[in-house]
């Protein structure tokens, strides 16, 4: 129970009389008259008033003289005459423009028994009065008896008329018309009713009856009527009501001791408002109770009131849910109390309307923080359903005031409410003092679990906590139980945390949210503890992981080398997270590219060694820089190595390396290693299979590496014949005997025809020490072929003398006697010839179908077609070749680079020997012209050098 004693006066209404309208400028009731305009009068109702009621825009009366008034928004009163006699009750419904109504027709003996209850729709007219469409006797029976109470549903389904002898007829179906409505007695009781409320729940309708001693409710949208006794206390007549969803639709029942609210089912709250209660009515939120102080019977509700026209009433309205009084005034004798048009209305006995509007929210609130009810105002505004930022404002404004007082912890609640809305710098600067360091830590807490903090606000907060040494405080902030709790920035709070030396804090941090970069950089720069790392890194993903290693790898492998090369070797082959990480095992192995972690074994050349062998043994695609960088690892070994025995070991695996094949496409690379670290052996295999002859030559002749000059010219002599002059070349230099080896030289040379003899006695004549001896054999057997090859070529040039003479004789008995053809075979077939024939001046006869089957033209013998072809072709070789030499000596003598000239033309092969398919097989041919050319080219670039 509330007392109501306790509870705060206000007056957050506007009292004022309605005055009567000047004009037609539909003003709304209690409203002044425009600027300028003759002072109106008071508004006066008819006197006679014995019921209201209110709805659609209109206020509706009933008098003594059976009419209905309707005073609408402009104050112009209409009516008409409902009955004869007079009007008893009212009920405006509120979602139709249908009125209800009760009154008298008939003045007979006993007057009781004639109340009419009539049905009005006001939207249709009947002769200028609003269409009554149903007209029916209140009371169902014979009893006489008064009706005291009437109530419509809004869906015009029901409705209930309760009797001061204690009964409830329910009216069920259309209640506009006769025909689809059912008239039947609910409740019968002792006590007289005094009120009745619809309430609707869903599907179910409920009907509450209250009586001078009872409450009770039935639900009339089923069967049989169900009723629950809800309460032993009752009520006057006018004093129940029904409130609004904000309270529920509760029922409301306002005894002279107490208030009472109602659910269907059972009694709710009850508040102790003082005085005998007269009118009860719900508007807006808000309980309005029309008292009087002085006790009277509730009998005298049912007699006459003269006796109480006198008496002074007092009207409370009340705010049940903030629990205030929001306005009190006395009034003389209150008819009724009405609500419409957002205000509302008191009707006095003496005709006058008094409005009661009231104030808006921003005034209200205005009122109360002038007497610094903030706790007040914050309920009427969530009441009120004022928006987050009007609230924000009143929790500032609270704030601020409790801070003014020093109640810093009562401050800084409400400055909490208000995060979201207000600027967190606006808090935080009045908190700042050391000695409100808890008040702030617990503003920011709430600004990180509404996920409103910056970087800047966990910095702080992280900082109060460590200032506080709070550390169950900070584990509790930092140690969430998933990703989605996390309020405020992980790095930001990694940083912070590290600063103030919380190591443990951080890497928890940084460990359980993916900030790999950061918990290695405390593990590394602030713990030094490199085996954490290390495994840390091992258990990451293989991307995370590479990325880190070419970050952190020179640190780690500085300190714990060995451990390092060790994860090195996994993360290049077949790379899987260790079973305590993150990264997936039963994904296929990775790997890394071993090239770009070379350089983290910068000072480490032994694990270097390690690495590289490893992955040269177990990933042999590996890239070419992992072979290049073992090669330069092995030739430095060899170079610097001391032991005999170690350095052969050495020596073998740099060749073996050198001969896997991995440096065909860095031969120069390679090369350069080897002749870098003087490693000749390299040098020599390079140059051999680069092909490098000449440079092989030139290391033994540095060398003076005489049997291995023989050695190199027999090996590549085939592929390079050059090499034989340059030996004889050089062992023509040599002042010392070389006879041996000249004599090797020359045979070779003597054999493949390398070089002229005039050149080979030029070459000879440099060396002082050489003697004929040296070259008469050379020069015997020499000048002994070519003998040989003169009388050959004298032999073959009779030959042809002969033949060219027995030709022409040939021609000339062709031209000066005729050609007998005494052939009598085919040539081709070997057939006897027959007509048609064909015959040749060469002496070959065919038939003309074999002719037509082999022959390649009309005007070739085909037997003789492949000797002349041949013939042909070598004339023409000749005569072209004829001109190419002419060319090729103009342009020769002319030229100022001869050399230039001769290579031109050996790139297009004009020097190329043309073999004669003539030759016999084992005839020695004379040297053609194009080797005599080549002779006489290399003799003049000789020369010209």
């Amino acid at each position: 129970m509330a007392a109501y004693l306790q509870w705060r006066r206000f007056v957050f209404f506007d009292k004022e009389l309605v005055k009567e309208p000047l004009g037609n400028d539909g003003a709304a009731p209690g409203t002044a008259p425009a600027s300028g305009s003759t002072v109106s009068k008071f508004l006066c109702l008819p006197p006679g008033i014995t019921v209201c009621d209110s709805g659609r825009g209109s206020l509706v009366f009933g008098d003594m003289e059976g009419q209905i008034w309707f005073l609408p928004r402009s104050l112009q009163l209409t009516g008409f005459q409902a009955y004869k006699l007079r009007v008893t009750h009212l009920y405006q419904l509120k979602q139709h423009n249908i009125l209800a109504s009760v009154g008298e027709d008939e003045e007979g003996i006993n007057p009781l028994v004639c109340p009419q209850v009539k049905i009005w729709n006001l939207e249709k007219r009947d002769g200028g009065n609003p269409l009554c469409t149903r007209i029916f006797p209140a009371i169902p029976g014979t009893e006489p008896t008064v009706v005291s109470c009437l109530t419509v549903h809004e869906n015009l389904n029901f409705m209930a008329i309760g009797f001061t002898d204690g009964s409830v007829t329910l009216n069920k179906g259309d209640i506009t018309r006769d025909r689809h409505s059912k008239t039947q007695i609910l409740h019968k009781g002792n006590y007289p009713v005094t009120g009745l409320a619809f309430r609707q729940a869903g599907k179910t309708t409920h009907l509450f009856v209250v009586t001078t001693e009872n409450v009770q409710s039935y639900i009339v949208s089923g069967k049989d009527y169900p009723r629950v006794e809800l309460d032993t206390h009752g009520c006057g007549l006018r004093c129940s009501a029904l409130s609004d969803p904000s309270q529920d639709l509760q029922f409301i029942v306002a005894g002279d001791e107490c208030v009472y609210l109602y659910q269907p089912d059972e009694r709710g709250p009850c508040f102790a408002f003082e005085g005998h209660k007269l009118i009860a009515h719900w508007f807006r939120g808000y309980l309005v109770i029309v008292s009087r102080d002085r006790k009277v019977s509730p009998k005298s509700e049912f007699t006459s009131r003269d006796s109480q026209s006198s008496d002074k009433q007092i009207l409370n309205i009340y705010d049940l849910c903030n629990k205030f009084i929001a306005y009190s005034a006395v009034f003389e004798d209150i008819v009724d109390v009405l609500a419409e048009w957002g205000s509302l209305y008191v009707l006095t006995r003496d005709g006058r309307v008094h409005a009661l509007q009231e104030k808006d929210t921003q005034t209200k609130l205005e009122m109360l923080f002038k007497k610094n009810l903030f706790e007040m105002a914050i309920n009427l505004a969530k009441s009120q359903h004022l928006d987050s930022d009007g609230l924000a404002q009143i929790f500032m404004q609270y704030g601020d005031h409790l801070y003014s007082k020093g109640n810093h912890d009562g401050a800084v609640q409400q400055y909490i409410r208000t995060i979201g809305k207000l600027e967190p710098s606006y808090v935080i600067r009045k908190f700042l003092d050391a000695q409100r360091i808890h008040n702030l830590t617990a503003y920011l807490q709430t600004l990180h679990r509404q996920s409103l903090a910056n970087a800047d606000h966990t910095t702080l907060l992280l900082n109060c906590y460590t200032k506080l040494k709070d550390s169950s405080k900070l584990e509790e902030f930092i140690k969430t139980k998933s990703e989605s709790e996390v309020h405020f920035d992980v790095e930001t709070a990694i940083k912070v945390l590290r600063q103030a030396g919380y190591y443990s804090h951080a890497l928890y941090l940084a460990e359980n949210h993916a900030h790999h970069e950061w918990y290695l950089k405390i593990q590394l720069e602030d713990i030094k503890n490199y085996q954490e790392a290390l495994r840390y890194i091992g258990k990451l993903p293989f991307e995370q992981a590479e990325s880190n290693m070419k970050r952190y790898g020179k640190i780690l492998m500085h300190h714990i080398p060995e451990q390092t090369t060790h994860l090195l070797k996994g993360l290049c082959t077949d790379y899987r997270p260790s079973p305590e990480g993150r990264g997936d095992r039963d994904a296929p192995g990775c790997r890394a590219n071993s090239e770009e972690f070379i350089p983290i074994f910068a000072n480490n050349p032994r694990e270097l060694k390690a690495f590289l062998e490893h992955m040269s043994e177990v990933q042999p695609d590996s890239p070419q820089g992992i072979y290049d960088t073992l090669l330069e690892l092995r030739l430095q070994n060899w170079a610097h190595e001391k032991d005999p025995q170690i350095k052969e070991k050495l020596h073998a695996e740099a060749i073996s390396l050198l001969k896997s094949g991995r440096f065909c496409d860095v031969f120069d690379k390679a090369l350069v290693l080897c002749q870098m670290h003087d490693f000749q052996d390299g040098v020599l295999y390079l140059y051999e299979q680069g092909k490098l002859f000449q440079q092989i030559m030139h290391y033994h002749m540095q060398h003076e590496q005489y049997r291995q000059v023989i050695a190199v010219c027999e090996r590549h002599g085939e592929q390079d014949p050059s090499l034989w002059e340059q030996a004889l070349s050089y062992f023509a230099r040599k002042e010392e005997d070389c006879k041996e080896y000249v004599a090797a030289v020359l045979k070779h040379i003597e054999s493949k025809n390398l070089m002229p003899p005039l050149l080979v006695v030029q070459t000879l004549a440099h060396n002082s020490t050489a003697t004929l001896s040296v070259i008469r054999d050379y020069l015997v057997q020499k000048l002994q072929k070519q003998s040989q090859q003169i009388a050959q070529d004298e032999l073959r040039v009779r030959r042809y003398r002969e033949e060219t003479t027995r030709i022409r004789q040939e021609i000339q008995e062709l031209k000066a006697s005729p050609k007998i053809f005494q052939k009598t075979k085919c040539s081709i077939c070997n057939s006897a010839l027959e007509l048609p024939s064909v015959h040749f001046l060469c002496g070959h006869s065919f038939h003309q179908h074999c002719f037509e089957s082999y022959s390649e033209s009309d005007a070739d013998c085909p037997t003789c077609l492949p000797e002349n072809r041949k013939v042909m072709d070598m004339i023409r070789a000749q005569e072209q070749k004829r001109d190419l030499h002419d060319q090729f000596q103009h342009q020769l003598k002319c030229s100022n680079d001869s050399f230039s000239v001769i290579a031109d033309y050996f790139g297009r092969g004009v020097f190329n020997k043309l073999t004669l398919l003539t030759d016999p097989p084992t005839a020695r041919l004379t040297p053609s012209l194009e080797v005599g050319l080549q002779r006489d080219l290399l003799m003049h670039s000789k020369r010209g050098t």
